[in-house]
C-alpha cells in the first residue's frame, strides 16, 4: 500500500483541481501497475488563518485581496477554464461566505481516526468541496457539514455532536503547525513517502512519474 499524504484546504478551488488530476495520475499508473493501491491521508492547511469563526462576505474579502472587482472575475474565469477539463464546473457566484476552515478539517481528521473507511472519506472529501465551489454551501458551518457527512454514510447526530464540541481543535491547529514547518506554504501539496514534496495540481503525468520513481526505490 502506497500512502499518499495530501495537503490541502477546502476553500482552495485548485485543490479541487488536483483531486481530479490525482485520480488521472493513479489510472496512468495503474497501466503499467494494474496492483497499485493508494492509501490517501489529508492533512490540513489554512489558506486564510484570519478568517473568523463564523466567516465573512465573500466577494469583499477577494475584492480587497486581488485589489479590484476586474482581477477577482479574471481569476474566476481562468479557475473556471482549467476546472471544465476535469469535469469541475465552479460556481463561484453561489459562493456567500468565506469559510473558516477549521471545523471541516476536524471533521476529516476525526473520520480519519475514527472510521478510516477510504471510500467514504473520499467521498466526503469530494462533497465537502462540491458544498464549496459547486453549491455555494457554507463549508464553515456546522449544521452544512453534518449534512454533507451524512450524504456519505456518516452517523448525522455522532458528527453533529462531535462538531458542536472543541474535541480535536488543538490536534488540527498542530497538524498544520507541523506542515507549515516542513516548509510547505501553498496548497495543493503532495507529500510522498521519504519527503518528497510536489506542490501545486501537477500534471497527472509528474505525480504518476513521481509516485513510480518512488516505489521504484522502495
Amino acid at each position: 500500500m502506497f500512502t499518499l499524504e495530501i495537503v490541502s484546504d477546502f476553500v482552495c478551488p485548485w485543490c479541487f483541481i488536483g483531486t481530479r488530476r490525482l485520480a488521472a495520475a493513479v489510472d496512468r499508473i495503474r497501466l503499467e501497475r494494474p496492483d497499485f493501491k493508494l492509501r490517501k491521508h489529508w492533512r490540513p492547511f489554512f489558506l486564510n488563518p484570519d478568517t473568523p469563526p463564523e466567516g465573512e462576505p465573500y466577494l469583499p474579502f477577494l475584492e480587497k485581496k486581488f485589489g479590484s472587482r476586474e482581477k477577482v472575475e479574471a481569476l474566476f474565469a481562468r479557475v473556471r477554464e482549467a476546472g471544465r477539463a476535469w469535469g469541475i464546473d465552479y460556481a463561484f457566484e453561489k459562493i456567500r461566505f468565506r469559510a473558516n476552515t477549521l471545523k471541516a478539517h476536524r471533521l476529516i481528521h476525526r473520520v480519519q481516526t475514527v472510521d478510516p473507511d477510504a471510500a467514504k472519506i473520499e467521498a466526503l472529501v469530494e462533497r465537502l468541496y462540491v458544498a464549496q465551489f459547486q453549491r455555494g454551501e457554507h463549508v464553515g458551518d456546522a449544521a452544512v457539514l453534518t449534512a454533507c457527512a451524512v450524504d456519505c454514510g456518516y452517523d448525522g447526530p455522532t458528527i453533529a455532536g462531535y462538531l458542536a464540541s472543541n474535541q480535536d481543535e488543538d490536534i488540527v491547529r498542530q497538524e498544520a503547525a507541523a506542515v507549515q514547518a516542513l516548509g510547505i506554504n501553498q496548497v495543493p501539496t503532495f507529500i510522498l513517502p521519504g519527503g518528497q514534496i510536489i506542490v501545486g495540481a501537477e500534471d497527472p503525468v509528474l505525480l504518476a512519474d513521481a509516485i513510480l520513481k518512488t516505489m521504484s526505490v522502495a
